[in-house]
């Protein structure tokens, strides 16, 4: 990947941060600023184009969709929704922790008795999990459902302390055993649980947005909660994406982006806050058990949603300045955090370099 160029942006992103525009990946060149001449010949364009932009938003893997993409036949258009929520329906229906017949509560209900026999897609993604575990010194750990199936965010309810110590032993990604021959999954330990909620959604955006392409798509969104991948740009201009005040209404940050995906993972998405006043939410630290709490948002920028699913988790738990160091040593890869008090913090390609 080559830069080509960078440009700063506006003031309200911070003095610091600059946008460096990448000629297939990253963060697009074109700035919030808008050529309004420009922007009439694009309308006046697509006015002209037998084309048009569908949009659909729905419900799946326990999340809000959205789908936005521009193709020239209505009848085809439908299909292709209906097709891309089939998918996030499957790998829902493959990987949640929640529905019974899934390939993943059967591992869970049985990995520690006898090795689970799975299917490929379920197996790579457990094996990838794995990876980012070793990746990150198991701060990014799939077993964190050991402790974190005690918690109940609907009812404001955090386990015992005692209840989480007892239950941390089987925390460890080391104990999951796989099995490429055979394309089975065991647990060393009994008792152990496993959850891909942090990398699960970023597939099946991937998934879809593959399935587009395949079909003629060229210029998509498609987001799962937090998770979104963007196939190409809108038609000449940058899709807008804004990063949520994790306190507030409204976006701290929009960014014009193009080919590329975005992970955000925030202590405001499943939560409660106690009668102390402490925030309990669903990224845990699986050193502990506990809800991360050194920071309010990470957001990470990158090739796949996949790879940023899991990195925003693993950012997040990390903290700022781990975190950081964590991202400025993987390629073609970026992060913006907003710290507990609010602070932004960006990874060093994304900071002009007589600040860093």
């Amino acid at each position: 990947m080559v830069l080509l160029s960078h440009t700063t942006v506006p003031s309200y992103l911070g003095d610091d941060l600059k946008i460096p525009f990448y000629f297939s990946v990253k963060v697009c060149f074109l700035l919030i600023v808008v050529n309004f001449s420009f922007a009439e010949s694009n309308a006046v364009n697509a006015t002209k184009s037998t084309g048009q932009w569908y949009k659909h938003a729905g419900s799946a893997m326990g999340t809000s969709i959205t789908i936005e993409f521009w193709h020239h036949n209505q009848q085809v258009a439908n299909a292709l929704i209906q097709r891309v929520m089939a998918e996030m329906k499957r790998v829902d229906q493959l990987m949640s922790p929640y529905i019974a017949s899934s390939e993943l509560s059967q591992i869970n209900e049985t990995a520690s008795v006898r090795p689970v026999i799975v299917s490929q897609e379920l197996f790579d993604l457990i094996a990838l999990s794995l990876r980012h575990g070793q990746w990150s010194g198991g701060v990014f750990d799939i077993t964190y459902a050991s402790v974190g199936r005690f918690y109940n965010y609907r009812k404001s309810i955090k386990p015992e302390n005692n209840a989480i110590e007892q239950a941390l032993p089987l925390v460890d990604y080391r104990a999951v055993t796989l099995n490429p021959s055979a394309r089975s999954v065991a647990f060393e330990k009994e008792g152990t649980k496993i959850d891909l909620g942090g990398i699960a959604k970023g597939h099946a955006v991937d998934s879809a947005i593959l399935y587009l392409h395949r079909h003629g798509v060229r210029h998509a969104t498609v987001s799962a909660g937090g998770d979104s991948r963007i196939l190409g740009d809108r038609r000449g201009r940058p899709w807008m994406m804004g990063i949520k005040d994790p306190r507030g209404e409204g976006h701290i940050v929009s960014l014009p982006l193009q080919d590329l995906s975005v992970s955000t993972s925030g202590d405001y998405e499943r939560y409660f806050i106690d009668q102390s006043g402490i925030r309990h939410h669903h990224i845990l630290n699986p050193k502990d058990g506990l809800s991360a709490s050194l920071v309010r948002s990470v957001t990470i920028l990158g090739p796949n949603a996949t790879m940023t699913d899991a990195l925003s988790t693993t950012v997040f738990v990390m903290g700022v300045k781990k975190g950081l160091n964590y991202i400025n040593g993987i390629a073609d890869v970026s992060a913006i955090i907003i710290d507990g008090e609010g602070k932004l913090h960006y990874s060093n390609d994304l900071v002009r370099p007589e600040r860093q």
